[in-house]
Parts: C-alpha cells; sequence; structure tokens
C-alpha cells in the first residue's frame, strides 16, 4: 500500500512583498503531491526569516513569539486531519484549509437533517414513536420545503442561513399561506425546533436561531356532548351501515375516553373479565402509560355487537375502526342529521368521557386521570369541562342550609 504523505511549510510570499518591505507568511498543506496554501496576515523582513528552517531566526522575545504562533496553527492543522478522519472524510489539502477557515467543504443542509431525522422516526415506529409522529414531522418537513420556494425559491438552505427572521417568516407564511391557526402552527414550529436542537447538539449549527422565540399554545375550550346530546345520538339508529358503524365505535369511546389510535389498535387480548366486569388494560400509544377502564353496559354491548364483523375477525380488533378522517367526515353527518351544533370529532368523544360520563357523576379527578392514561392530573385538568348540570347538582347540597337566611 502506497503511503500518504503530509507536509506543512511556513515560507515568505515574496510577490506580495509589502512598501515598507515586509513580507507576508504563507502557510503551505501538502497532501499526497496536492497543495493549498493560504495567508496568516503576519508579515516578517527577509532578513528576519529562515527560510531553510521555515521560522523566525534570533531568541528574542518578538521572534519566539511569532515561532510560538506558527507552532500553533502546525497543532491545528494536524488536529483538523485528524478530526475529518475520524468523521470519514478525505483529509486533502484543501480541506485542510478549509477546516482551518472555518469553512465546511460539505455543509449541512436543513432539509437534509430534517430527512435524517424523519427516516430514523419511520423506522422506529411502533418501537420509540407512533405513526402520527411521523406524520407530523412528514408534514412539517413538507411545509419547510414548500415555504424555502415561497420565500427564497430555493430547495434547500444551509445550516447558516437559519435565522430568527426565519422562523418568524415561517410561522407567518404558515398562518397566511397555508391557513394554519395558531396552535396548530405553534406545533409545527416546535417540530422544527427538534431539529435545530439536533443540529446544535452535533456541533454542526453554532448560534440557536431560538435563543429568543418563545411560543405558547392558546388556550382551546373543545366541544363534547352534554348528557342530552349523547343519549341523543346513542337512540338514533342509521339505515347506512358505514354511518351507523361510525355511530358505534364513536359512542364506545365515548364511553371508554379511548383516543383514535387506541380504539383502532384495542386487541382483545388488552381486556379482561374480573368480576364480571369487562376491563380495558392498554398501554396508551402516545404517553406510554397504561389506562385501567371498567367497561359500562353501552360498551360492552357494542363490543359484542362486533364480535363476528370480518374485519374484525381478519384484523383480530373489537371494532371496525375507519381512518381518522373518514370517521370525522362521518361524525359531521351524524351531528347534522342529529340536529347538534357542535363540531364532532373522534377526540370530542374523550372529552365526553372525561366531562359527561365521569366527572359529571362526581367520579374522582384521579380516577378519570388514571383511566385517561395522564401521567399526571394536571393533564386531566383540562379535560375537565365544570358543566352547568354539575354546577347545579353541587349547589343544590348547600341550598337549603341558606334557604332560611334573610338579607337587610
Amino acid at each position: 500500500m502506497k503511503r500518504a504523505t503530509f507536509t506543512i511549510l511556513f515560507y515568505l510570499k515574496r510577490k506580495k512583498k509589502e512598501d515598507d518591505g515586509h513580507i507576508p507568511i504563507y502557510a503551505r498543506v501538502t497532501v499526497n503531491g496536492q497543495r493549498a496554501e493560504f495567508s496568516l496576515n503576519k508579515s516578517i523582513t527577509k532578513e528576519e526569516w529562515s527560510q531553510q528552517k521555515g521560522c523566525v531566526q534570533g531568541n528574542t522575545r518578538p521572534a519566539k513569539q511569532m515561532n510560538a504562533y506558527l507552532q500553533l496553527i502546525r497543532n491545528k492543522l494536524y488536529s483538523y486531519k485528524v478530526l475529518l478522519e475520524q468523521d470519514g472524510k478525505d483529509a486533502t489539502a484543501k480541506a485542510l484549509r478549509n477546516s482551518y477557515h472555518g469553512i465546511d467543504d460539505n455543509p449541512r443542509t436543513i432539509l437534509n437533517i430534517f430527512a435524517e431525522h424523519n427516516d430514523r422516526c419511520k423506522s422506529l415506529i411502533n418501537i420509540d414513536f407512533a405513526k402520527g409522529t411521523w406524520d407530523r414531522y412528514d408534514t412539517c418537513y413538507r411545509h419547510i420545503q414548500r415555504f424555502m420556494w415561497f420565500k427564497y425559491k430555493k430547495n434547500d438552505l444551509s445550516l447558516s442561513e437559519i435565522s430568527p427572521i426565519f422562523i418568524r417568516d415561517f410561522e407567518h407564511y404558515l398562518k397566511t399561506e397555508r391557513n394554519c391557526r395558531h396552535n396548530t402552527t405553534t406545533k409545527y414550529i416546535k417540530n422544527f425546533k427538534k431539529i435545530i436542537r439536533i443540529a446544535l447538539t452535533n456541533g454542526w449549527l453554532k448560534v440557536d436561531p431560538f435563543a429568543n422565540i418563545k411560543f405558547r399554545l392558546e388556550e382551546v375550550d373543545l366541544d363534547f356532548l352534554n348528557e342530552e346530546e349523547l343519549n341523543t345520538i346513542m337512540l338514533r339508529h342509521f339505515p347506512i351501515a358505514r354511518i351507523q358503524q361510525v355511530k358505534d365505535i364513536y359512542i364506545f369511546c365515548c364511553f371508554t375516553g379511548l383516543s383514535f389510535i387506541d380504539i383502532k389498535t384495542l386487541v382483545y387480548s388488552e381486556i379482561e373479565l374480573i368480576e364480571n366486569t369487562y376491563w380495558i388494560k392498554k398501554r396508551r400509544q402516545k404517553t406510554k402509560n397504561m389506562c385501567h377502564i371498567p367497561l359500562l353496559k353501552p360498551a360492552v354491548l357494542l363490543m359484542n355487537k362486533y364480535k363476528e364483523h370480518p374485519e374484525c375477525q381478519r384484523k383480530g380488533t373489537v371494532l371496525p375502526v375507519l381512518s381518522n378522517q373518514k370517521m370525522n367526515a362521518y361524525l359531521k353527518e351524524i351531528a347534522d342529521i342529529c340536529g347538534i351544533n357542535k363540531k364532532l370529532s373522534t377526540h370530542t368523544a374523550r372529552h365526553t368521557f372525561a366531562t359527561t360520563v365521569t366527572l359529571a357523576n362526581h367520579i374522582s379527578i384521579e380516577v378519570v386521570s388514571k383511566m385517561l392514561g395522564h401521567s399526571s392530573i394536571n393533564m386531566t385538568k383540562k379535560y375537565a369541562r365544570v358543566v352547568d348540570d354539575l354546577i347545579s347538582r353541587d349547589m343544590m347540597k348547600i341550598q337549603h342550609i341558606y334557604n332560611r337566611v334573610s338579607v337587610t
């Protein structure tokens, strides 16, 4: 095998002699016969320089300081050579010169890093990530891609071009061009922030463009069904089988509090019969927390109704759940037919379970939190809507105390 050669030479660039007689000092790096040179931004007279040794002559203090500086540069170049080789890159003369000047021969781009992250997420679906997590990052990637072309007419940008202005412009783009609401926009920007954190952690980016940028989600009061509305849907029969199927699955969620992905993946091995009561004991895909839910009669009836359904038999699931998009489309139609002026979605069933089915019937928030599979009770408080019926019931408890009190 032919041995690689590597030399560093310091010399005077005599062709660039200055008016005062000083000559600039240059460094020349040679790797396997290929050269690259650069100025050290230092100069010296011809008489002070030893061409044979490639350093300053004499033992004066300025001479020692200059030679120490040259040795420092030599050490740096050797270090850059080692780092390039450790990264699996070719330590060419040009690459060493660029490393010295802080120039990356192959600058990392934001979409390349984003794509690498998303590919890793995709390979870990159902291991470390739910498919919905990958979907969100994939959508964010495409938003960033479109924004770069919209704003800069470029297919990608280097990390050095990502600034606080880029982030603010991206936020504005999402809200105006893509018609995203504030919370949706904020979630996409948080997804993008993770990619920036990866670049910072790996040393690919020196300055954090998010350093002085703060984002907050707005409080959103999502819809849920009250007792009357829940009964209206429960008692309504739909002649179209597909709509009836969606209605049944929605009602099952209202009485179990399961999210869409958890109801879609629910299998019989996650249901236990304990002392004549069926229990769902399932680990949530989103938080990986266990939820323990005793099944009320409406849920048991619906479970038994679909036990012989062909799709349930084929997939081994408890219910034949459609895609989330189709479910939400049919739920909108169900709300219109039932005269319910609320935007129903698969997630409103989870809200309905937390409020109308449990909290409004005096189930403690601690128990509800356990059934929902929340990590802390603070998460459950977001679902704990104070309904008028619950206020009325609680006030009735103390009404008799003050009935005989008069005010003067």
